[in-house]
């Protein structure tokens, strides 16, 4: 029997996204494995996502991410609107046998909502846990909805209800990892380069100041709040800083950008983003948060690029310490690791993808999540 799964993406990019875009980017990965796999799939996207799935649902006629960091009162029907969609059309057909959810919070309150007029549940964990405690707090999905996380270290902060609900964890993947291990070496520069969203847990701000202390040259590149670009930024005004990415930026990170030792690049996507990373002498990740997925990461060692990181989060279940990058938990360290980093072996970090983070071995860790959660066989992981 073929399985049919609605992938909910959400409203916010396009699948696959223009550039940045996590979460999107792990749907686009994700999809054509499942496909390869005979599974059927219904995308709930935005109309502009140019995926090839076998079929669409679509309310918004593209992504609403300009609008995200607006005032609540302002953008909080986006979601919901799009999950009104996604609802109306589980009502009106009967060949769905699972949801994958990845729309944050809300997906995870309506389809649980829904009681047993939905199909089987499972929601992918993307984000920080600690942010919906009331929501995952007192979380009850029944036998129908079930999590997982993108770490173990990300549900191994979980509220207990969360983790009840939980059949484990799938860690991230990239196209990039096929064949990683075959891939020719590529000539190494002298720069890092911090790729990722401009925001305060991604400690841009720290690994700019420390490219002046040390004297490495570092390229920070990815958006500042919706701004992709730096004159798209700059033409903006003033009116830009209501955003609190924007205002960070400006206050925090573009005092140490100088054009010269520390460049900010904006958005970077396809050939242009994998000649950076795979060019630099390492990727650098100083971050303020329990980060908890890590697609750069993989991205990286995919490439070739050891990974130099504060060691929070998944950064430890991703990282070989000493062979595919270098961990601290020493902020100012971060700095002279940079530099021991470039010594490290390019071709470690690609065998390592290779092995362990191809789409094809998430795919197929999804399928397994996606028949227990269809069976009702689902159990907690272990409370400590």
């Amino acid at each position: 029997m073929t399985l049919t799964v609605l992938m909910n993406a959400g409203p916010w990019l396009s699948v696959p996204p223009p550039g940045y875009g996590g979460i999107e980017n792990v749907i686009a990965t994700l999809v054509p494995e499942l496909r390869r796999l005979g599974v059927r799939v219904v995308l709930a996207s935005v109309e502009s996502s140019t995926l090839p799935v076998d079929e669409r649902i679509a309310v918004f006629p593209d992504g609403q991410f300009a609008a995200l960091q607006r005032p609540y009162n302002q953008v909080c029907g986006v979601s919901q609107a799009h999950l009104a969609g996604v609802v109306r059309a589980l009502h009106a057909r009967d060949d769905v046998d699972l949801v994958h959810d990845h729309v944050e919070a809300v997906g995870l309150a309506t389809l649980a909502a829904m009681g047993p007029d939905a199909p089987p549940v499972l929601h992918t964990l993307h984000w920080d846990l600690a942010k919906h405690p009331e929501l995952y707090g007192n979380l009850d999905g029944g036998d129908r909805v079930r999590v997982n996380g993108v770490s173990a270290s990300q549900l191994a902060r979980a509220p207990r209800a969360l983790r009840e609900h939980s059949v484990g964890h799938v860690h991230l993947s990239t196209p990039l990892a096929v064949d990683a291990d075959r891939r020719p070496a590529v000539a190494k520069g002298e720069h890092a380069v911090i790729l990722g969203r401009i925001n305060p847990g991604k400690g841009q701000d720290l690994g700019a100041r420390l490219a002046h202390r040390v004297g490495f040259p570092l390229v920070l590149a990815g958006p500042v709040g919706p701004y992709h670009r730096p004159e798209d930024l700059a033409a903006a005004g003033d009116e830009a800083r209501q955003n609190p990415d924007v205002r960070f930026f400006h206050e925090q990170v573009a005092p140490y950008v100088d054009g010269d030792l520390v460049r900010w690049v904006g958005t970077v996507a396809g050939q242009e983003r994998d000649d950076l990373v795979a060019s630099a002498r390492v990727s650098l990740f100083p971050l303020r948060w329990e980060e908890p997925g890590g697609t750069a990461v993989v991205e990286s060692l995919s490439l070739g690029t050891p990974v130099v990181a504060t060691a929070r989060g998944c950064l430890p279940e991703l990282i070989e310490h000493g062979r595919t990058g270098l961990l601290t938990t020493d902020e100012e360290e971060l700095g002279e690791l940079v530099l021991a980093g470039g010594l490290l072996e390019a071709g470690e970090c690609r065998r390592e993808a290779a092995e362990r983070f191809t789409p094809a071995r998430m795919a197929e860790r999804y399928v397994e999540l996606y028949d227990r959660v269809r069976r009702g066989a689902a159990r907690p992981l272990q409370l400590a």
